[in-house]
């Protein structure tokens, strides 16, 4: 356990903050200079699961920038660098990273990915970074404001249900056979009770978009730390909620869960809370 005031880490977050936009700056210029250039690619655990060189040297450049700029630190992130990255070496701040939130976006042409950099300390989120390569957007979050391009974030109050829009990358390949008939059931109800529904492949987007006021809830039941941490505090931090989903296991914080509710200023979405139910008792039944 780190013993720092709180004073103590609102000027940490924001030192962590200017960090992680630097780093996320560089690896945002390599995305964007290589979308739809023809990337090649692998396949990590199945068709669904892809990854690139690209992914790869953003994740180099994203730690070596971070560690030289925080000597007291360590990252983890989806495409681990040799002893770098994945390992909780000793360091005071924990980096999660995504290097390409949204490989399949990236590879398949689609302008909805990004660059995702989370700081934690004792697995509580103090600084987050969001870009978005193509529109050249930047998100980022400390202990005191959220964010947009170094504006401060006040989105509006959210729409009642029947206007809002919703984002959400399920139901997946994975989780269609894991939960079966419940899974198309689900997705029907939220696109009869919701304004629209969107499947944007891209968890930290989503959520960021949440955070910005242009999404007003998003959904997820299949994610890793390293797809939700910065943009569970984006939302936070924008004023919204964010629920993690543990399926009965115990779980130290809402952003190491690998489900989650987000939802924008003032929005309660009943259809949502239903929905994490009945998935919480298809899994732990």
């Amino acid at each position: 356990m780190i013993d720092l005031s709180e004073a103590q880490l609102e000027t940490s977050a924001s030192t962590l903050r200017a960090a992680a936009l630097n780093a996320g700056r560089v690896a945002a210029q390599v995305l964007r200079a290589n979308f739809r250039g023809g990337v090649q690619v692998e396949e990590k655990t199945n068709p669904h699961d892809l990854v690139t060189r690209i992914d790869r040297q953003s994740q180099e450049l994203i730690t070596q920038s971070l560690r030289h700029a925080v000597p007291d630190s360590w990252v983890l992130g989806e495409e681990h660098i040799a002893a770098d990255s994945g390992t909780p070496a000793p360091g005071t701040v924990q980096w999660i990273v995504d290097p390409i939130d949204g490989t399949s976006n990236f590879v398949h042409g689609i302008a909805f990915f990004c660059v995702s950099i989370a700081a934690a300390v004792d697995d509580r989120l103090i600084a987050a970074v969001i870009i978005d390569p193509v529109s050249g957007d930047e998100f980022s979050a400390d202990l005191s404001h959220a964010y947009l391009n170094g504006e401060i974030l006040r989105p509006a109050p959210r729409p009642a249900q029947a206007r809002a829009n919703l984002m959400t990358d399920y139901p997946g390949a994975e989780s269609l056979e894991s939960d079966g008939p419940l899974a198309l059931e689900l997705l029907g109800e939220w696109i009869h009770d919701f304004a629209t529904v969107r499947r944007k492949v891209s968890a930290a987007l989503a959520l960021a978009h949440v955070a910005a006021g242009w999404c007003d809830a998003s959904i997820g039941f299949d994610t890793k730390v390293w797809d939700v941490a910065a943009g569970a505090h984006l939302v936070r931090m924008a004023g919204g909620s964010y629920e993690g989903l543990s399926y009965g296991e115990p779980v130290a914080a809402a952003y190491l869960c690998p489900g989650f509710i987000a939802q924008g200023p003032g929005a309660d979405y009943p259809t949502l809370a239903r929905a994490a139910q009945r998935i919480h008792t298809q899994r732990t039944s």
